[in-house]
């Protein structure tokens, strides 16, 4: 619903602001189409996305549509497997995750709060005639990538150079090039988390807190968050993701975007059973104690080049 023809070389290009690095400012947008509005009738005001005035000036815009939203608008071979909409998952112990599905989001990074403002004000005007904002965000890189908590956050990311290969559908595969999101906001309490002594904290983590090492498998319990977010196929081979979470809040409401991309949105469910207790095990990620998801959100990010051919094909 977004773009100009990007292709070169026959190449499929991603949208590079899912793993542009460096930017300490984050606003997020989740929109759904006015009453009336169908998919196909979005498509024009949607290319305005990249538009000068929302999408250049030292910003990165990554735009994602709902299951059924690209779906209405892309021909079979840009929609990827396994597409769907986030459900509310059903924990153990009264612990959920609440599915808040809308139509689209939209994720602006850049150098500053005031730029990424700027240019999240801008998105909204280019898509009012068709859409209505459910809900924003900002959000801002905390003490060189910590989480809230004190902890870093994302320390078992793949690096840069092979994150493509763990975000974008793989090549040949209906949607390549895009990549499935995972968009939850969590609320922290802090004060309960904090008032843990250090080595109660790591427990829960499964790091240090300083030095952000791994604990030992001897001594990590089988509840901490790295535990039960690490998953792997039925070989033993670790199913990663990319992750690009990020701080957010005030002083009365604070907590995490977590944002993740993956080429198989399969891995998400799993690594969600396995934070609420759902898996074989019946455990539950200890973090749930001290932080809860009050939204949840799957899209598709499709390549540079479905968003041409989309666009060309309904301009």
């Amino acid at each position: 619903m977004a773009g100009d023809s990007l292709a070169r070389g026959g190449f499929v290009l991603p949208q590079t602001g899912i793993f542009a690095q460096g930017t300490a400012a984050h606003h997020f947008l989740e929109l759904d189409l006015n009453a009336g509005v169908e998919p196909v009738d979005a498509v024009a005001s949607f290319r305005r996305l990249r538009a000068p005035e929302v999408s250049s000036g030292g910003v990165n815009v990554v735009v994602a549509y709902a299951a059924a939203a690209w779906s209405a608008v892309a021909p079979p071979h840009l929609v990827p497997s396994g597409l769907a909409p986030f459900r509310t998952v059903e924990g153990r112990d009264g612990h959920s995750a609440p599915g808040t599905q809308h139509d689209a989001w939209v994720w602006i990074s850049g150098a500053a709060p005031d730029i990424t403002w700027d240019h999240a004000r801008a998105a909204m005007r280019a898509v009012s005639d068709v859409a209505s904002l459910a809900d924003e965000r900002a959000a801002f890189t905390y003490r060189d990538g910590r989480d809230m908590t004190g902890f870093v956050d994302g320390t078992a990311n793949p690096p840069t150079r092979t994150a493509p290969q763990v975000a974008m559908v793989p090549a040949g595969a209906p949607g390549e090039g895009g990549s499935h999101v995972l968009a939850m906001r969590w609320v922290h309490r802090l004060d309960a988390f904090q008032a843990l002594p250090v080595a109660d904290q790591e427990g829960v983590i499964g790091r240090t807190k300083q030095e952000s090492i791994e604990l030992a498998d001897t001594v990590k319990p089988a509840t901490a968050h790295i535990a039960r977010v690490e998953i792997h196929d039925a070989a033993g081979s670790e199913l990663a993701i990319f992750r690009r979470s990020v701080p957010y809040g005030s002083v009365a409401e604070h907590g995490l975007c977590f944002i993740a991309f993956s080429g198989d949105r399969l891995r998400f469910d799993v690594m969600l059973e396995r934070m609420f207790g759902l898996a074989d095990d019946g455990l539950r990620d200890r973090l749930t104690d001290f932080s809860h998801p009050v939204s949840g959100g799957y899209y598709f990010a499709p390549s540079l080049n479905a968003l041409a051919e989309v666009g060309g094909a309904h301009g």
